[in-house]
């Protein structure tokens, strides 16, 4: 599958909530670099990171643009998350169902058709500002 489909196939189905497809879309050694965190490496740990995400928060992303390099190793996406925080996630602030609106982006690296890397931006202080009430 070449970038842009492929890409618009795994944002597709992260606003299904399909996260066997989105999963099926990654190389078994699937780099994901966590925003202002660290590299997981591997399908079962960005599982683990999806089971996570689900219980803490509720996101669709919307104006969703894609790009891509001409060689086809390389993309990119800029997106707007609509989210609701649902549960309380480790080292953030107490979840009380509140919601937010926030821009992002994600870098990918494409090999043998699929996502071999996946690497998420945003502002985490505007999140913070948002959940806590003061943006």
């Amino acid at each position: 599958m070449t970038p842009l489909p492929l890409i618009s196939a795994y944002y597709n189905a992260f606003n299904r909530g399909d996260r066997d497809a989105m999963l099926a879309l990654l190389a078994d050694d699937v780099a994901h670099d966590l925003n202002q965190g660290s590299r997981e490496i591997g399908r079962d740990a960005f599982r683990v990171f999806l089971q996570r995400m689900d219980r803490c928060y509720s996101e669709q992303l919307s104006n969703i643009v894609i790009m891509a390099t001409s060689d086809g190793m390389h993309a990119g996406a800029e997106y707007v998350v609509h989210g609701e925080y649902k549960a309380t996630d480790e080292g953030l602030p107490e979840a009380k169902g509140q919601r937010y609106v926030l821009p992002g982006g994600a870098f990918f690296d494409i090999r043998d058709g699929k996502i071999a890397r996946v690497t998420n931006y945003y502002n985490l202080g505007d999140w913070i500002a948002q959940v806590a009430g003061n943006s």
